[in-house]
């Protein structure tokens, strides 16, 4: 297949715009002012292909060089398979010496009678395929963040367990009609039912058979967790009278979650969904004034994306109950092992767009969350528990760790180093003579209150991930259409062409940092840029090679041995497909890292998602929304062709760990 690369344009999808109206100084710029001393910089573009040669902080503590950890590699690369070179092949494609096939694909029955997948038939726009009802027994739609939870210890464990994982949004289209039509949206009740029962989280029980195969298990831990699922709020926004609609008076008892992108797992022993797009949702009825008019501003609250509206009264915002999209945008926190447990929305965690939550526990046993807002010009954050994770009171789960602490917002400066700065009622501005009342609104109205604060806008802060080894924290920023002045951390940015056309950061790249004394509840740290994704060879400013080429970093996880696994989900180099990468993680600050593609998806997909077993010999690995417009039908399982979301289960034919 001959792969062209694509025309820039100007996103149509308003969530990759800003909504932001801070005047704070942009990472772009920051990273501008911090590289020319070094004279990379010109006009606003990259002029050398490799500045990240030169330290933009200077060196962190020394660390080995040495690989492998339980895997016993040796000294060289830590990446121990061959790169495949781009795809844009309906199929999945991994090295030699691995195998790859899809499981539980949407629509897979885990729970009730256990329906089988039916695809709709198109019908003048009516719905068809499985019921709603079907649906809330199936797995959803559009796989994204998972997590591996085993069910036993030792190797039973590496093959028996429970599989958690997201269900960002539907492509109604073909949950509907089975095919690709453009412009389709359900207008009856049943089918807004069936799209909201699409959505949220599965827990699968699964096993791995004697032969090697794994396979659902029909088990009372299955659970569907949709758009309808009664859940409870926790922490200081419950009852908050900006979360208080008709419905729920008293602010307390939320219906439902979605647009789940990624995930987080703590060491109790529970899962975390993060609510990402939400705003897209609602319908706006009437005009609304004071809190209800600029949260709807800010967070971008409107546009009735899958016309719920029209059938469920709880999606339209009006002055006299503006407050049910307050209720989303949190980090919710599911115990996968008790299918009768309230799922609770941690409000500590402040509200936004998550892109994920990545749990480490820091020297003093505190929990730290870091978390991305995924929107362009939008900021990172980190929450750092009040008390040890593991402290008496935590016991019987009555109260959460994760209820009780701080929530900070990340600003970058010019000269390598950074801060934490909380978000704290009374505190730098958070007053209620500047709209907040308490600890409560500053956080339902955690974008403002980073605004408030001076927080750096970032591109699209997307997935975070934890160095286990060395605690380094990284973070991918997948790409940024406003951006047209650069700054520290964002050193990309090109202004519109000839033709208007936007373009700023088109590729996308991955930021590091080191908290202070290693200490991941510091208030300050140093950061670098880990690489700048692109076609290679310093075009855009690229530090990775031609070979190694890929764009729209997303996905993040860094394994025990230090390799950085890198997920794509946008515009890659010469059209090809979103494919998955490894990059050493081991490279100082002075050295760029070794980059090889790992996997490839197929036509229109996301690769998102990463889990694996205990010991690392089955890896999980999420490919959502096939043939987005048309041109795929994979996993083409059972004789149909409609594309579907599935999980791919990858192994490597000696039985060894992956990556090795």
């Amino acid at each position: 297949m001959t792969l062209t690369e694509p025309p820039v344009t100007e996103s149509p999808d308003p969530d990759d715009r800003s909504s932001n109206p801070s005047t704070a100084r942009p990472f772009m710029e920051i990273a501008e002012a911090r590289l020319s001393r070094r004279s990379v910089l010109a006009g606003g573009m990259l002029a050398a292909a490799g500045f990240l040669t030169t330290s933009v902080v200077g060196a962190p503590p020394a660390r080995a060089f040495t690989g492998g950890g339980s895997t016993g590699t040796t000294a060289g690369s830590l990446l121990g398979f061959e790169a495949i070179p781009p795809s844009g092949l309906d199929e999945v494609v991994v090295p030699d010496g691995y195998s790859a096939r899809p499981f539980i694909p949407w629509g897979t029955p885990i729970l009730g009678f256990f329906p089988a997948f039916r695809p709709g038939t198109p019908s003048e726009g009516v719905p068809t395929g499985n019921t709603a009802d079907e649906q809330a027994q199936q797995v959803g739609m559009h796989h994204d963040g998972m997590t591996y939870f085993p069910l036993a210890s030792g190797d039973r464990g590496n093959r028996h367990g429970l599989l958690v994982l997201n269900h960002e949004y539907t492509d109604e289209y073909y949950l509907h009609q089975g095919t690709f039509v453009a412009g389709y949206e359900p207008r009856t009740a049943e089918g807004v039912r069936k799209s909201q029962n699409a959505h949220g989280v599965s827990v699968v029980e699964i096993a791995c058979a004697a032969s090697g195969e794994w396979q659902v298990v029909r088990s009372t831990r299955n659970r569907r967790i949709t758009a309808s699922t009664p859940m409870a709020f926790s922490g200081p926004a419950t009852g908050h009278e900006l979360v208080r609609t008709t419905a729920d008076r008293a602010g307390r008892r939320p219906l439902g979650t979605l647009n789940n992108c990624g995930n987080g797992e703590t060491p109790w022993g529970t899962y975390l969904t993060c609510e990402e797009n939400f705003n897209g949702y609602f319908r706006v009825d009437g005009t609304l004034d004071g809190d209800s008019a600029a949260l709807v501003k800010r967070y971008g609250v409107g546009g009735d994306r899958n016309g719920w509206a029209a059938h469920d009264p709880r999606f339209v915002v009006t002055p006299e109950d503006p407050n049910e999209a307050n209720r989303f945008g949190w980090v919710v926190e599911i115990d996968p092992f008790e299918p009768d447990s309230t799922p609770v929305k941690r409000t500590a965690l402040g509200r936004l767009k998550h892109e994920d939550a990545t749990v480490q526990i820091a020297r003093d046993g505190r929990v730290v969350v870091y978390m991305g807002d995924d929107q362009v010009n939008e900021y990172v954050y980190k929450f750092v528990s009040a008390h040890r994770w593991d402290h008496p009171r935590f016991r019987g789960r009555a109260q959460s760790p994760l209820d009780e602490g701080t929530l900070y917002v990340a600003r970058f400066s010019d000269d390598g180093r950074g801060e934490w700065i909380p978000l704290v009622h009374g505190e730098r501005g958070l007053t209620p003579e500047n709209g907040f009342a308490d600890q409560g609104e500053v956080l339902v109205k955690t974008r403002l209150a980073a605004d408030e604060v001076g927080a750096t806008p970032m591109d699209r802060p997307e997935w975070t991930a934890v160095d286990p080894d060395s605690g380094t924290v990284y973070l991918t920023l997948t790409n940024n259409a406003d951006r047209t002045a650069p700054n520290g951390p964002n050193p990309r940015a090109f202004p519109p062409d000839a033709d208007g056309r936007r373009v700023g950061n088109k590729w996308g790249h991955i930021v590091r940092w080191d908290e202070d004394g290693g200490d991941h509840t510091a208030t300050g740290f140093r950061w670098d840029l880990f690489l700048l994704a692109g076609p290679g060879d310093g075009i855009d400013g690229s530090t990775v090679e031609p070979e190694d080429a890929f764009g729209s970093p997303d996905g993040l996880w860094v394994d025990p041995d230090r390799r950085a696994w890198i997920q794509t989900d946008g515009t890659q180099p010469n059209g090809a497909n979103n494919q998955m990468l490894a990059a050493d993680a081991r490279a100082p600050y002075r050295a760029e890292p070794e980059v090889r593609r790992f996997l490839t998806g197929v036509v229109g997909c996301e690769v998102t998602g990463i889990a694996t077993t205990p010991d690392r010999r089955t890896l999980f690995v999420n490919l959502q929304h096939p043939g987005e417009d048309g041109g795929s039908t994979w996993p083409r399982l059972d004789g149909i062709e409609t594309p579907r979301s599935a999980t791919v289960i990858v192994t490597k034919e000696d039985g060894g760990v992956i990556g090795t």
